[in-house]
Parts: structure tokens; C-alpha cells; sequence
């Protein structure tokens, strides 16, 4: 529904009717008073307001097509007046007052489920009768989504225990031993349970939205038809006794986290709408690549000298070769390599080869990733804006809702809420505390006992608010010797000691490390290692100490800082008095046995290990670096949905490369890789034979993960193009190809503007050079990874 194209043209007593803006504008609305005849309401934002069905009706919410009027919420006043809904004033209850009760409660049910989808960014349009607003609720519950999220991600976990197994300890094909693979039926009766629960979830959510929605709904057509395909393809699974070599459920498998992320359905709508920028820039890029390819096979044509011909030799022997030498001189991994033969001959042919590179990956790379990167921000603009749009729907619905319970005064002429029903709508709905009671602080600030609509949308403002915490306060001592030591152990200046105590514990690790890189572990002596370790740790746990002495602490816990700082501490006192207990106080030649489950050596490494991961805390001090790590932090809780497209990918693409090229790689011998020969021919330098990338392989489907990633990468992806391509087949370089575009120049090209846009808002909001809409716009753009 385009809730965008209603515009209100009258109210009812607890209803706004709404038609479209064309007929707004034309003509006059078909139901309910006209504005001149009702005397204004309370002040109503002009935003459109989606009507819900009379509690008579099968109460969904349904979706009006453009030029249609809403029906109201509730009938008009005068009607439930001249119908008997009105209170008996002997104080008898008459049955149409028990009816209007159980309006009244389901009234607050479905104000509850507005709030809570308000609160979620989820659309209102849904099913709201009082069994379905049950089953909704107990749909949405953390339980529900717990148990729908571990099946997502049990089922995707199959790929590492089926055959072929991962459970092996290195996935080199000269060195791994045959993995435990399940008998058949245990993985097929967890696929099975799995894909009982998404028959149940499917069902669920086309029951809720309403058959009508349904059939517009292309997600759930395609989760149906993903479940039927998989199960035919379980059903043959079984039926030849798990023996088949291509199950095509296994790549339909990351559907089901697909489907089940709004926000990854909107990243992958964004990359749909960039689709025609990028693909004029990527014709570009083939015709850059085709042209110079053409030069090439020119330049370094076949000759009669057979030294001059190395170059034609390597790389430029016949079409497919041209293009792939060129292709992988875009990415910059086998430059200067290609180049060297001709270069060798004659200096001019460089400018050939500079001139493709700055073209290609200088210019055209470049500007893919701008524009990529425009029209991708602009799209999240107006994904930020629709769910914020859906957000305010569902409170105006929530409000309209409330608006009509009986306990509103009847002689009302404008729609209001009441104060106490909007009270037990928050008592029960599932919301932040923090946002609940700031929204009862502000309900309290109110006189009156009636709500407009505009200070019912008021209150849940709160919601987009970020939360400022607020610090215990420090202990008050009394002792005018304590007020004095909390003053200078809770000055920043302590802190900054600290910091340049850690300093100097790092340059002297450095120093001992450097000392003894050279030494045999019997000449190590560790005395000095050892004894600077417990001084530091000794210092450490005094400044902790300290710190909670002068801060608190309840308020020293409240920083993250020191969290971090005083879990490490803890941490390091601990391994220090175990390495004492263990081999005792550190002396001249302390270099004891070993003992225990860690050497003494392996104790001092990883003591020094975690006083380096410690030097961290600086960061906080530093506001540019801390600026750095805010962007990343941020980007790391906000990128849920950039990974989980991610993970998709790379599960599919990992599924195809072993029905591929399983067995493919076939190891050579025991032989080392540099001196062995294949069909008495010595193997050349940078080979995947000489480069030994035998643990690179598509045998299974962790290995399959990992090799992607090293092509991902692009560095020497060159050496997988060539040794698929010999192990199984030329044709192989296409499915390489085709993951480095989406994986590479896609997804990375995402990620870069992402992060660029977090990183611009920051920064500008550092610098205090933010307009009024970037100040929106960066409060937006923070908020809705997380909840959407």
C-alpha cells in the first residue's frame, strides 16, 4: 500500500477518513462529514493515517488501492449512540456495553502490537483481529525469533559436518587424513525438523498478512517454492541413499537468512537499483579490456626470435590467455610479472602496459566505486526515511485505536487519547525500559487527561533518541586525607600516567625482544623479561585499585575503558601468580623445565601478549584514533546486514565450487614442491605447485570458504586461475571471474561507501559543520542497522 498517496479530508468521532490526493483535490469524499461541517480537531500532523476495519469485520489491516477511501476506524459517534452503545446511567451493564468492553480490550491489544511494530520498523499491515494479534505477538516474541534463528543457523551449519566432511584438521590434500563423515539419515533428519519449522513460519506469515497480500508478496512466493524444491530434492536424496554427487538444496540453503532480515532485502533492493550505473561502467571496463587485449595479441605477436617471444609465451599465447593476463593486470597481482619479458627487450612497451593500469583500475575501478557509492547512499536516505515513516504509522495507528475507547468523553469533537489507556498499552507492550519511562516521565508533565494526536506522536519521539548514560557518582569521604587522594587518582592526569607507563612497558618488551630474537630457546635467559612483567602487573593492579578508591566502583564499572582495562589486569595477576606457583620467583637463569600445561616461555609470551593488547586504552585519549575506532565499532554493529549478504554469497558460491571441483587438486608427491617435476617438466616459479597452496582447495566446504576469501583478496589470485583451469577444466576461470566481480568489485565497493558515509557524518559532526537535515540524517543512519 502507498501509504504516501492518502490525504485526510474529514473526521469522525475516533476516525479519520482518507481518500486519495487526486480526488482531494477534485471532488468531495464519499463518506463521512465534509471539512466545513465539523468544527476543528485537535491539532493533527499531516501525515497519512491507514484505517482500520470496524471490530464487526475480520479486523486486518488491508491495503487501499490509490483513489479509494479507507473505511473508518469506528462508526461515527452519533451512530454508537443511536445503536445503545452509551453507558446506562442506572449503572447497569447492558449487553451492548459488555460488547463495547471487549472492543475496548481489543482495541488495547492492537494499539500494543502498533506500538510494538512501531518500535520494530515493521509495517502495520497485518491481520488485527484478537486471535491473530495473539499469534502475531507470540510470532514476534524473542522466544519465537530465538528459536527461527537457530534454525537458520543450524541448517546452514550442516554444510561443515555433511559429506564432504571439514572435520579434519588441515585441509591440505597432501596431508589430510579421511574425515568422519554421518551416516545417512542423522543430517537429513536435522534438514528435515528444519524445514518442518519453515513450512510452520511460512505458514504463520501468510495467514497474518491475509491471502490478498499474499499473492503480492514475491518473498514469501519464493520461500514456498525454495521449501518445495528442497524437499523434492531431500526426497531424492534419500531415495538413492545419500549417495548423490548434487544436492540442490544445499544451494538454496542461505534463502532461508535471506528472507529472514528486512534490512537485507533492502541492501539487496539498493544493489538492484545501482545495477544500470554499474553496468554501463563495467561495459566500459570490457571494452577498455577488449580493446587493449586486441594491442596486446598486436604487440606481442608470434616471431621468428624465440627470445623475443617470451612475452607472447607467458601471457599473450592465444585469446583466452590475453584476456586473462589483462584482467588480472586490472587488480594489479601479477604486476610487474606480465610486464617484465617485453620491458626486458625494449623500455617502450611499459608505457602500454602504465597506460592500461591507469586507465583501467585508476580511472574506471575508481569511478565504479563512486557511483556506487552515490547511488547507494541515496537509496539508504530513502530506506531510512520509509522505515521511518513506518514508524510514525504505527503509532498514528496505535493512537487511533486508543482514540476510539469508550472511555473517551462522548461530547468530544476531536480525536484524543486517553492518558491511562496509553499507561496499559506501555505496562504491557515489549519496549526499551529506558524509552517506557521517559515516555511516563513526559506523560506526568501533562494536565489533562486526553491526548491529541500530535502529543501522542510527541511522546514516542523518544524512541529515536539515543541514549545518554549517566555515571554513578563518586563516593563523598569525609576524611579531608581521602578527599585528597580521590582528587588526584581521579584526575585525567593519573590516566595519562598510566598511559605512559604502559608505553614504557611495551618499548621494553621490544627491547628484550629484539635482544633475544637470535637466541636458541636453552641460551634464552628469562629473568629480566620476567621480573619487568611483575613490576608492570604490580603497577597495574595498584592503578585499578586506585581508581576505584577515588571513582567508585559502581562508577568506574560504568566506563569501558576501565572495564577493559581492569578485566586485563585481572587477568594478567592471575597467569602472573600461576607462572609463580608454578616455576617460581624470577632470578638469573631462570630458564626451569617445563611444567604444567605451558611452558614458561609460552606463560612470558602470553603475559606479554595481553600487556600489548593493553596498550588499547590510549585510544580513548586520542580523539582522532578514537574518532577511527568509533567508525569501525560502529560499522562492526551496524554491518549485520552487509555480512549476512556476505555469508549468502560466499555459502553459494563455496556449495558450487565443490560440485565443481571436488577431487579436482591431486597432490604431486612427497617430493619438496620446488624441485618436482611433472611430466619431466621442472615447475615454473609462482605456480600453485611451487607456491604449495595445496591447503586451497574445494574438497570441502571450510577449505572452499577459505580459498574464496584468498581470491577475494585478488593477491595471486592469478595462480587459482591457472590451476583450476589445468586440474579440471578452462571453463573453470568463469566461476573465478564471476566471484571476483560480486565479491571484490561489488560487495567491497558496498562496504567502501558505507563506510565512507559513517565516517563523513562523524567527522562532521566532530567539526560541528552539520545542517538541520544532516543532523536527521546521521541520527537515522546510526539507528537503523540495529533495529530494522
Amino acid at each position: 500500500m502507498d501509504e504516501r498517496a492518502m490525504a485526510p479530508i474529514g473526521n469522525c468521532r475516533g476516525s479519520t477518513v482518507f481518500r486519495s490526493r487526486s480526488h482531494a483535490a477534485g471532488g468531495a469524499a464519499r463518506a463521512g462529514p465534509s471539512p466545513a461541517a465539523v468544527p476543528p480537531p485537535c491539532s493533527l500532523p499531516s501525515r497519512p493515517v491507514l484505517a482500520l476495519r470496524s471490530p464487526a469485520a475480520a479486523r486486518s489491516v488491508v491495503p487501499m488501492e490509490a483513489g479509494a477511501e479507507a473505511e473508518p476506524l469506528l462508526p461515527p459517534r452519533r451512530w454508537r449512540a443511536g445503536r445503545g452503545l452509551r453507558r446506562e446511567r442506572g449503572g447497569a451493564r447492558s449487553a451492548a456495553e459488555d460488547g463495547a468492553g471487549a472492543d475496548n480490550d481489543l482495541y488495547i491489544n492492537q494499539a500494543i502490537v502498533f506500538i510494538e511494530d512501531a518500535i520494530q520498523y515493521r509495517s502495520i499491515n497485518h491481520r488485527v483481529d484478537s486471535k491473530s494479534l495473539w499469534l502475531y505477538r507470540w510470532y514476534y516474541s524473542r522466544t519465537c525469533q530465538w528459536i527461527l534463528s537457530l534454525t537458520i543457523t543450524v541448517i546452514l551449519a550442516l554444510a561443515f559436518v555433511e559429506e564432504p566432511s571439514s572435520l579434519t584438521v588441515t585441509s591440505d590434500v597432501r596431508y589430510r587424513l579421511p574425515a568422519w563423515n554421518p551416516p545417512c539419515g542423522l543430517t537429513e533428519g536435522l534438514e528435515l525438523l528444519c524445514f518442518l519449522l519453515f513450512v510452520a513460519d511460512v505458514s504463520v506469515k501468510s495467514y497474518l498478512i491475509g491471502w490478498k497480500e499474499f499473492w503480492k508478496n514475491k518473498w514469501l512466493m519464493a520461500y514456498i517454492l525454495t521449501l518445495i524444491v528442497s524437499l523434492a530434492d531431500w526426497i531424492v536424496s534419500l531415495s538413492f541413499f545419500c549417495k548423490e554427487s548434487v544436492r540442490i538444496r544445499r544451494i538454496l540453503r542461505p534463502f532461508f537468512l535471506l528472507q529472514n532480515s528486512s534490512m537485507m532485502k533492502k541492501t539487496l533492493k539498493s544493489i538492484n537499483s545501482t545495477l544500470p550505473e554499474m553496468a554501463s561502467v563495467l561495459l566500459l571496463l570490457a571494452v577498455h579490456l577488449s580493446l587493449f587485449t586486441m594491442f596486446a595479441m598486436l604487440l606481442f605477436a608470434r616471431t621468428k626470435d624465440n627470445q623475443q617471444d617470451k612475452e607472447w609465451v607467458a601471457y599473450f599465447r592465444n585469446l583466452p590467455d590475453s584476456l586473462t593476463s589483462l584482467l588480472v593486470l586490472l587488480t594489479t597481482a601479477n604486476n610487474p610479472d606480465v610486464m617484465i619479458p617485453a620491458y626486458s627487450k625494449n623500455r617502450a612497451y611499459s608505457i602500454f602496459f602504465i597506460l592500461f593500469t591507469v586507465l583501467g583500475n585508476l580511472f574506471l575501478m575508481n569511478l565504479l566505486t563512486a557511483i556506487i557509492y552515490n547511488q547507494f547512499r541515496g537509496y539508504l536516505l530513502k530506506s531510512v526515511q520509509s522505515s521511518l515513516f513506518r514508524r510514525r504509522l504505527g503509532i498514528r495507528a496505535a493512537f487511533e485505536v486508543l482514540s476510539s475507547l469508550k472511555e473517551t468523553p462522548a461530547s468530544a469533537q476531536q480525536s484524543c487519547a486517553s492518558v491511562g489507556a496509553l499507561l496499559q498499552v506501555l505496562q504491557k507492550a515489549e519496549m526499551d525500559s529506558r524509552c517506557k519511562q521517559a515516555i511516563v516521565t513526559s506523560l506526568k508533565v501533562y494536565s489533562c487527561d486526553q491526548l491529541s494526536a500530535a502529543q501522542f506522536q510527541k511522546l514516542f519521539e523518544e524512541l529515536d533518541r539515543d541514549a545518554i548514560k549517566q555515571h554513578p557518582p563518586s563516593p563523598e569521604y569525609q576524611s579531608h586525607f581521602m578527599q585528597k587522594m580521590q582528587f588526584a587518582f581521579g584526575h585525567p592526569c593519573f590516566g595519562y600516567l598510566g598511559n605512559v607507563v604502559a608505553l614504557a612497558n611495551i618499548i621494553s618488551i621490544c627491547v628484550v625482544l629484539v635482544m633475544d630474537a637470535d637466541k636458541q630457546p636453552s641460551e634464552r635467559d628469562d629473568f629480566f623479561l620476567g621480573a619487568i612483567n611483575c613490576f608492570f602487573i604490580l603497577y597495574y593492579l595498584l592503578e585499578m585499585l586506585l581508581k576505584i578508591l577515588a571513582m567508585g566502583l559502581k562508577r568506574y564499572l560504568s566506563y569501558p575503558s576501565n572495564r577493559f582495562d581492569g578485566l586485563l589486569t585481572v587477568i594478567l595477576l592471575i597467569l602472573e601468580i600461576a607462572t609463580f606457583a608454578v616455576y617460581g620467583f624470577p632470578h638469573p637463569g631462570w630458564r626451569p623445565e617445563f611444567m604444567g600445561l605451558l611452558s614458561l616461555w609460552d606463560m612470558v609470551r602470553l603475559v606479554n601478549m595481553l600487556i600489548v593488547f593493553r596498550f588499547l586504552r590510549i585510544i580513548p585519549n586520542m580523539k582522532f584514533m578514537a574518532l577511527v575506532v568509533t567508525t569501525l565499532l560502529d560499522l562492526v554493529k551496524n554491518l549485520r546486514a552487509f555480512a549476512g549478504i556476505l555469508v549468502v554469497v560466499f555459502y553459494a558460491f563455496a556449495i558450487t565450487g565443490i560440485m565443481l571441483f571436488k577431487g579436482a587438486v591431486v597432490p604431486l608427491g612427497n617430493t619438496s614442491a620446488a624441485n618436482t617435476t611433472r611430466d619431466n617438466v621442472t615447475l615454473q616459479c609462482g605456480t600453485y605447485e611451487q607456491l604449495e597452496y595445496w591447503p586451497n582447495n574445494f574438497d570441502d566446504f571450510a577449505a572452499a570458504v577459505v580459498t574464496l576469501w584468498d581470491v577475494m583478496v585478488v593477491n595471486n589470485w592469478q595462480v587459482f586461475l591457472d590451476a583450476f583451469s589445468r586440474y579440471s577444466s578452462p571453463w573453470a576461470k568463469i566461476y573465478f571471474v564471476a566471484w571476483w566481480l560480486i565479491s571484490s568489485v561489488i560487495w567491497v565497493n558496498l562496504f567502501v561507501a558505507l563506510l565512507l558515509e559513517n565516517f563523513i557524518h562523524k567527522w562532521d559532526r566532530r567539526c560541528q559543520r552539520e545542517s538541520l537535515s544532516g543532523i536527521e540524517y546521521q541520527r537515522t543512519v546510526e539507528l537503523m542497522f540495529s533495529r530494522i
